[in-house]
């Protein structure tokens, strides 16, 4: 990683960068060595800083308690049939009510923590029963099915579930002969690369996935548009998260001009991809720019997005207060933060970022100190 990406990723400049990989600067506090550590994927904060061991985990917090029952059901070797297997028609409506429960969930993470275990063994007990063009139509299910345990798993400490169902639901997806299975697999492939900050592989993947989909689009579903606008956008996130500020602004502009052809209710479930979502693509677009300005322009803009998702709202409200700290404004960041506590708690106790926000201002001004230490209290800080 070059300095000049790490920098950006922690909000420094590369001088700072330069200094402290010299010994030429104090040893950052607590909050900057915790930033350090997930840019650079490093699990002890010893292996920064010497000395006795310091888990990274000890300040994200354990993993949800339904994390071994999905855990167990990913890693079954083999799912019986039993009495047979499920229809098809029940299994989709069920994989579109998780979606639903999920979007409705203040605590999103215990709602789909109760469904995934039986559905994704039935899913593959339907992929293993059927054959042919129903087999197929499992498969894009499976595929589905998979997607929805990413965002289950999502910043907990279960790193190797998150890859193994990303592989599998790419691979159901390819099987499946499903464009739509196939793009929303590819989206979160996209996702899973650049959270490890290999923004090669994760702009190879988007542009891969693109290629394929793009004869597809002319006689495309509104769904298909709507993913197809969502991978524009991913490449739009990669960009900002690499420095490329005028290519991540070129992409989503092409994104919002996706949007703006879709339905005006229209929301796409699992990306969220939509006319409303493209406000709070701009913020985030603006943050992991580094364009402080920007960033305070659309986040007054676009706080109030009215997004129909509880955890999306969330991690909106999460992104507001990351313009608000980039701006400098204490007082706003915990505001958003707070903010996002109340749309949805579970969203903002498994966020990296917002854990960070919260305890640099536990440990900064004192006028803002005995609010912070609230909210760590409620998200699970330590203080």
């Amino acid at each position: 990683m070059s300095r000049e990406v790490l920098a950006g990723l922690v909000g420094k400049s590369v001088r700072w960068v330069k200094a402290v990989e010299r010994g030429e600067i104090q040893q950052p506090k607590l909050p900057m060595l915790l930033t350090l550590a997930e840019a650079l994927k490093v699990r002890d904060i010893a292996e920064l800083t010497g000395g006795r061991a310091l888990p990274v985990t000890m300040f994200h917090g354990p993993g949800h308690p339904a994390l071994p029952a999905v855990r167990d059901a990913i890693n079954a070797v083999v799912v019986p049939i039993g009495d047979g297997p499920p229809p098809l028609g029940h299994l989709r409506a069920r994989l579109d009510a998780a979606w639903r429960a999920r979007h409705a969930a203040p605590d999103h993470r215990t709602v789909l923590g109760a469904l995934l275990p039986d559905l994704i063994r039935d899913a593959r007990r339907a992929v293993r029963a059927y054959e042919g063009a129903d087999r197929r139509r499992a498969l894009a299910l499976l595929a589905g099915v998979y997607n929805l345990a990413q965002f289950f798993l999502a910043y907990q400490p279960a790193s190797d579930l998150l890859w193994r169902v990303a592989e599998r639901g790419i691979m159901a997806a390819e099987e499946s002969e499903d464009p739509s299975a196939f793009a929303g697999a590819v989206w979160l492939a996209v996702q899973a690369h650049r959270d490890v900050n290999d923004f090669d592989a994760a702009e190879g993947v988007n542009r891969q996935g693109l290629e394929l989909l793009e004869p597809h689009i002319g006689t495309a579903t509104t769904e298909l548009r709507a993913l197809w606008g969502a991978l524009h956008h991913e490449a739009a996130y990669t960009a900002a998260r690499a420095g490329q500020r005028g290519t991540a602004w070129g992409w989503w502009e092409r994104a919002d001009e996706i949007a703006r052809r879709l339905p005006s209710g229209f929301y796409e479930p699992m990306t969220s991809f939509s006319r409303v979502v493209m406000g709070a693509h701009a913020v985030t677009v603006a943050v992991e720019a580094r364009q402080g300005g920007e960033a305070r322009r659309q986040a007054t803009r676009f706080a109030d997005a009215a997004i129909p998702s509880q955890p999306r709202k969330g991690r909106h409200l999460i992104e507001v207060a990351r313009a608000w700290q980039l701006a400098g404004d204490g007082h706003a960041t915990l505001g958003a933060l707070n903010d996002a506590f109340a749309a949805a708690p579970e969203t903002i106790r498994y966020n990296g970022f917002a854990k960070r926000m919260t305890l640099e201002l536990a440990e900064g001004p004192s006028n803002l100190r005995r609010a912070a230490r609230d909210l760590a209290d409620r998200i699970g800080v330590l203080v």
